[in-house]
C-alpha cells in the first residue's frame, strides 16, 4: 500500500495520514479479496486495553491467522461488563444489542493474510469496575481458537519488572517475558489490582500515563495466553513519578496552546510577529513554534542564507517599521537583533507566560537530518550546534548592575520536525530503516545536552516534537515508548488527510471515520491519536494538530446528496499560493458557496456546484476541541497561525472550547 505524500507548502509541514489498517500493522494482502478460507481452529482473536482518563479508555481486538489461508469474512461477538460500553470504533462494522456488541468486516473489506495480524480499535466509556469482556467468540468459536477447557495451563510468571522511565505523569516499565505451552499473547500491568495498561504479543515494555506529580505507585505486571488464562502478578516495583509536570507545559490534564508562526509569512501572506498581538492570539497561546531552523550538509544547524537554504534576513535582519513592530518602536541600522527573532523577544516581554520553540526540519529542510544523525558523534555535533545558536545565544543579557536587562532570551526550547525518520517524505529527503534507533538516540542526546544546560544556567528549556499521524510512519520511526520520557509534549498531525493530489475531493481533517469515504485510503484524527496511545504514549503528552487554511477541488459534480462530497474532481482549486490550497481568513469570506457539516466527524466544507473546499471555521474548531478534550488530550496545536483572521477568530475558537466558554 503506498502512502501519498504532499507539501502542504513551501517548507511547511508535509501529508501525513492515518492508516485505515490495524494499529498493528498489516501486510499489503489485507485488502486483497480472496476466495481461502482459513482453518478456525488456527485464528485467535486477543483483546488488549490501553490508556484510561477520567470515564474513558481504550482498547484493541487483535485477529491473529496463525492458518495457513487467508480468513476471508470474520464475525466477532463480545459482551462487556455492566458500566463500560464502546463510544467509538474504527476498523470494523459495528452492531450492539445491550451489552452484546457484534463486529463485522468494515465497507471496504478485511481479509486477514495467512500468518498475518488485524486489528480493531474502540474508545470506550465506564464507569468504575472492570472493562474486559466478560465473552469473545470468532464465527461463533471461542476467540482462543478453541474451547478454553483444551488450555488451562497459565503463563509462567513475569520477572525483573524495573522503572525504565519516569515523568510527572508517567511511568514506564519494562520486564523480562514469560514462558507458555501454547504461547504468551500479552502481557497486562495492574495498579491497585485492575489493569492500568496492556500490551499485545511479545512486548516487554509499557508506559502507564494519568498519574499525579511526586506520588508513589506499585505496579504488578501478569502475561495472559489466547485462552484467558493468565499467570500470577509479579514481584511488585515502587516507582515515583517526578516533582511537577516534568514538562513545562500547564499541567496535568493539560490545555497547551501551540501555533506554528512560519519564517515566510512575512512576505505574501503579510503576516508579522505583530499581528499575534494585535488579533489577540498571543493572550491565548502558551506556546510559539517557529517555522523552521536547517540542517547543513556537514550536519549541524545554522540560520545563514548558506546554499540558498534559509533565510536569515526575515529570521534577524530585516528592519520593521514602527508601525510593524510588537512595541510600536522602530528598528535601527545598529542594533544587534533585528527581524523575527527580535519581534518574538518583544512578544514574549509583553507575555512572560509565552514559551517560543525552535523548529528544526520541516516538510523541505529534513533533507539531511537522517545523514546528520548516523553515529553518536555526529548526533553531538549535531545537537551541539542547535543549542549553541538557538538556546545559548539567546540567552538573557544582563544590565551594567548584573541584573536581568531588557533583552530576555528567545528560545525557550526545541521542536523537533524531521519528517519522517525510516519512511518517505520530501522526494530529496534521505531516510533509512535505522533511522528509527537513530531518532531516539537523537531525542536522548538532545535532552542529555538541554539539561546540562539547565543546570549551567538556570533557566528550563522543552523539548517537543511533530509527529505523523500515519500508524506506518509511526512503526517505521519512532520506538515510542522509549522517546516519550524525553519529550515534554509532542504534536500529532491531524490534517492533510486528502487534499488536491487525488482526485476526488474529501475531508482533510475528520476526527472519526465518514460512511461512504472512498479513500484511496480512509483517515481520521481518532487513527492518529491512537497509533501513539496504542504504542505507549500518554494521552496528556499528546497534542492535536488542526489546520488553519484548507485544500479545495473543481469540476466537482453535485453528487446525490448535492454537495460534492466524495465526487470526482478534474484537479485542484485554483488557490493564491498554490492549486489546491488556501488559508481559512481567505475561504471564510467566498461568496456564492453553501456551507455544509458532518457534525459527528467535526467538518465542514463549501460547495457551490463546481468547486469544493473541506476547511475548518469556529464550529468544527470547537468541536475538535471538545473531542480533544474527551479523549484528555494535552491541548491544541494550529498550523498555522497566519491562516487566521485579523481577530483570531479559529484561536479564539480553540481557547474558548479549551476553557469550556
Amino acid at each position: 500500500m503506498r502512502t501519498l505524500r504532499r507539501p502542504r507548502r513551501a517548507r511547511g509541514h508535509g501529508w501525513s495520514a492515518a492508516a485505515v489498517l490495524a494499529l498493528l500493522a498489516a501486510p499489503l494482502a489485507l485488502l486483497t479479496p480472496t476466495t481461502a478460507s482459513a482453518d478456525a481452529a488456527d485464528v485467535t482473536v486477543v483483546y488488549s486495553e490501553g490508556a484510561r482518563w477520567d470515564t474513558g479508555y481504550s482498547g484493541q481486538f487483535t485477529i491473529d491467522n496463525g492458518s495457513s489461508a487467508p480468513l476471508t469474512d470474520w464475525t466477532i461477538e463480545f459482551t462487556l461488563p455492566e458500566g463500560a460500553s464502546v463510544g467509538s470504533l474504527w476498523n470494523a462494522t459495528m452492531e450492539r444489542s445491550g451489552d452484546t456488541y457484534t463486529l463485522t468486516p468494515p465497507s471496504w473489506g478485511a481479509s486477514v493474510p495467512a500468518g498475518g495480524q488485524y486489528g480493531i480499535g474502540f474508545n470506550g466509556v465506564f464507569s468504575g469496575g472492570e472493562t474486559q469482556p466478560v465473552s469473545c467468540t470468532l464465527n461463533g468459536a471461542p476467540c482462543a481458537g478453541g474451547p478454553s477447557e483444551d488450555d488451562t495451563e497459565p503463563p509462567s510468571v513475569p520477572t525483573g519488572v524495573t522503572e525504565a522511565g519516569v515523568t510527572g505523569n508517567a511511568v514506564t516499565l519494562n520486564w523480562t517475558g514469560s514462558e507458555d505451552n501454547v504461547g504468551v499473547a500479552g502481557y497486562e500491568v495492574l495498579l491497585g489490582g485492575e489493569v492500568a495498561r496492556s500490551v499485545v504479543g511479545d512486548t516487554t515494555s509499557a508506559t502507564v500515563g494519568g498519574l499525579d506529580p511526586d506520588t508513589e505507585y506499585t505496579f504488578t505486571v501478569r502475561a495472559y495466553d489466547a485462552a484467558g488464562n493468565r499467570s500470577e502478578p509479579s514481584a511488585p516495583v515502587t516507582v515515583r513519578t517526578a516533582e511537577g509536570d516534568d514538562g513545562g507545559g500547564p499541567g496535568p490534564g493539560g490545555d497547551r496552546r501551540v501555533g506554528y508562526f512560519t519564517q515566510w509569512g512575512i512576505y505574501d501572506r503579510g503576516y508579522l510577529v505583530q499581528d499575534i498581538d494585535t488579533s489577540g492570539t498571543a493572550a491565548k497561546l502558551t506556546h510559539i513554534n517557529y517555522a523552521f531552523a536547517n540542517i547543513n550538509t556537514n550536519g549541524q544547524c545554522f540560520q545563514a542564507n548558506q546554499l540558498g537554504q534559509g533565510d536569515a534576513w526575515a529570521d534577524y535582519g530585516r528592519s520593521f517599521r514602527a508601525d510593524e513592530s510588537v512595541d510600536g518602536v522602530a528598528d535601527t541600522w545598529d542594533q544587534d537583533l533585528r527581524g523575527n527573532f527580535n519581534q518574538l523577544r518583544k512578544l514574549k516581554e509583553e507575555h512572560p507566560h509565552l514559551r517560543v520553540n525552535l523548529s528544526i526540519g520541516g516538510w523541505t529542510w529534513s533533507k539531511n537530518i537522517s545523514d546528520a544523525v548516523r553515529t553518536q558523534e555526529s548526533r553531538e555535533r549535531m545537537v551541539s550546534s542547535c543549542i549553541d545558536m538557538f538556546l545559548r545565544g539567546n540567552l538573557p543579557v544582563f544590565d551594567g548592575a548584573g541584573g536581568p536587562g531588557s533583552a530576555y532570551g528567545v528560545f525557550d526550547g526545541i521542536d523537533l520536525d524531521w519528517e519522517w525518520p525510516g519512511s518517505e517524505g520530501h522526494p530529496d529527503n534521505t531516510f533509512r530503516p535505522e533511522d528509527k534507533e537513530n531518532y531516539t538516540a537523537l531525542v536522548a542526546e538532545f535532552r542529555e545536552q538541554m539539561d546540562a544546560l539547565e543546570a549551567e544556567t538556570g533557566r528550563t528549556f522543552e523539548l517537543t516534537s511533530f509527529m505523523p499521524a500515519d500508524p506506518e510512519k509511526v512503526d517505521a520511526g519512532f520506538e515510542v515508548a522509549e522517546i516519550m520520557p524525553d519529550f515534554d509534549f509532542v504534536t500529532v498531525q491531524g490534517y492533510d488527510f486528502h487534499g488536491g493530489w487525488e482526485d476526488t475531493a474529501n475531508h482533510q481533517s475528520n476526527l472519526t471515520l465518514v460512511e461512504g469515504d472512498p479513500g484511496p485510503r480512509a483517515f481520521s484524527a481518532e487513527i492518529a491519536i491512537e497509533a501513539w496511545i496504542d504504542r505507549g504514549a500518554d494521552p496528556e503528552d499528546l497534542v492535536l494538530g488542526v489546520p488553519f487554511y484548507g485544500r479545495g477541488w473543481t469540476g466537482v459534480p453535485a453528487g446525490p446528496n448535492g454537495d460534492g462530497l466524495f465526487q470526482q474532481a478534474t484537479g485542484p482549486a485554483p488557490g493564491p499560493y498554490e492549486d489546491g490550497i488556501d488559508d481559512w481568513k481567505n475561504l471564510k469570506d467566498l461568496q456564492g458557496y453553501t456551507l455544509h457539516r458532518d457534525d459527528a466527524a467535526g467538518t465542514a466544507w463549501l460547495y457551490d456546484g463546481s468547486t469544493f473546499w473541506t476547511y475548518d471555521d469556529e464550529v468544527s474548531m470547537r468541536q475538535k476541541v471538545e473531542w480533544a478534550q474527551d479523549r484528555g488530550l494535552g491541548g491544541i496545536m494550529a498550523w498555522s497561525l497566519d491562516g487566521d483572521d485579523a481577530q483570531g477568530s479559529l484561536m479564539t475558537a480553540v481557547d474558548g472550547a479549551l476553557d469550556g466558554s
